[in-house]
Parts: C-alpha cells; sequence; structure tokens
C-alpha cells in the first residue's frame, strides 16, 4: 500500500455523504486555474468520445465547443450533478466507503478529476479503476491546487507542501503498472506568497496525466 493508515485520516471523520449532502453552487478555484484546465481539455481530449468526469460537481469545465459522445458524471450531491449541463448521466457514490466504479470495463477514453484529489483515502483502489475503465489508450487527467477543504483532505495531503502534493498524485499512477509515466504540468503564480495573501496573484494550477499503456 502506498499510503500509511494514519496518513488516510481526516480531522473531519464523520460521513462524507453528511458533509455533501447540501449542494455548493461555486467553484472552489479561481477564473484563472478554470481557463488553464478548459485549455488543458481543449488540447488532451477528443470530440465523440466518452468521457468520465468521477468526484465532479455542477459544473466540468469542458470546452464549449466540443461534443462528447457520452460524458458520465460521479459524485457525491445528486443536486450538483442534475445541475451539471454536460452529464449526459451521472451517479452518486461515497469512493472512500466502496472505490468500485459501477462501470464497465475499458469503457472511456478520459477520466478527469478536478480539485478534489486530495480528499480520496485509498487513492490506490481508485487509480485502479481509474485504469480498469480506461480504454487503451485513454488518457487521465487529475487537476489541483493548493484550495481545500481542511478538514476532509487527508493527512498526507494536508501535511504536504504543493510540490510534495504533484509527487503524491505522481505516486498514484506509478501505484498502478498500466499507466504511462505520469507528465505534470505547474503553473504557479508570478507573485510572491505575500501578495497572494491579499488576494493577488490567482491559484496555483496544477495537473497531473497519464495514459492507460495496456
Amino acid at each position: 500500500m502506498l499510503l500509511k493508515p494514519d496518513q488516510r485520516n481526516k480531522l473531519d471523520t464523520n460521513d462524507d455523504k453528511l458533509f455533501y449532502s447540501f449542494p455548493r453552487f461555486v467553484t472552489h478555484v479561481d477564473e484563472g486555474f478554470i481557463q488553464q484546465l478548459t485549455d488543458l481539455y481543449r488540447q488532451r481530449l477528443q470530440p465523440n468520445t466518452r468521457i468520465l468526469d468521477i468526484m465532479s460537481s455542477w459544473v466540468s469545465h469542458l470546452p464549449e465547443e466540443m461534443e462528447f459522445a457520452h460524458v458520465e458524471g460521479h459524485g457525491l450531491n445528486a443536486e450538483e450533478l442534475a445541475r451539471n449541463p454536460r452529464l449526459n448521466h451521472y451517479f452518486v457514490q461515497d469512493l472512500n466507503a466502496n472505490p468500485k466504479l459501477p462501470l464497465p470495463d475499458q469503457d472511456f477514453d478520459a477520466v478527469l478529476n478536478c480539485v478534489s484529489v486530495q480528499y480520496l483515502q485509498y487513492p490506490e483502489a481508485v487509480f485502479s479503476e481509474i485504469h480498469r475503465v480506461l480504454k487503451p489508450g485513454g488518457v487521465a487527467i487529475i487537476s489541483f491546487s493548493n484550495r481545500m477543504f481542511f478538514q476532509k483532505a487527508i493527512q498526507a495531503w494536508r501535511d504536504g507542501s504543493e510540490a510534495t502534493r504533484v509527487e503524491l498524485v505522481k505516486s498514484y499512477f506509478q501505484s498502478h503498472p498500466g499507466f504511462t509515466t505520469p507528465e505534470v504540468i505547474i503553473r504557479t503564480s508570478q507573485l510572491a506568497n505575500f501578495f497572494q495573501w491579499f488576494g493577488g496573484g490567482g491559484d496555483p494550477f496544477y495537473a497531473a496525466i497519464a495514459y492507460r499503456s495496456h
């Protein structure tokens, strides 16, 4: 196992479904982050393909001009998912309680996860499932910033720096031999942290990208 038991701990040990029981119709990162993510999707996704957006919400940040054959959504709040205009279908499931996705093998061309990877207590199991549902050659894109619900992030994430969190996500891919070596995109703010405290500089953008190799 990749993580030690204490590294999986959360400060809030209540059922995650309770925490997400009411909808949050907000974006958890700024417009600059969202634009960079949409641009990345535009570069890496292909039209008329099958997309799985796990741990999603009321918006998926997919390029408006791109049409897909099917977009499957997953999350913990049905009201948020129902509001998402890009989803053709969605399901609600707590991946920390049950990481097994109710989806066929090799069914998707891409699996996306936006600013939620920090909440996975058993990422090895979830990334194994990502591999299983991806078609050979399919891509997984995991994006994140430095924001989080602190009480729901695992200890390994809370205790880490932004650099070690990048390494952590890379290790999730590397825990399964069927992924290519993860590519990492890092775009940090050009302004010093001092200025970021006052709302300047924008959210840093991180993405880890890997393909199903076999």
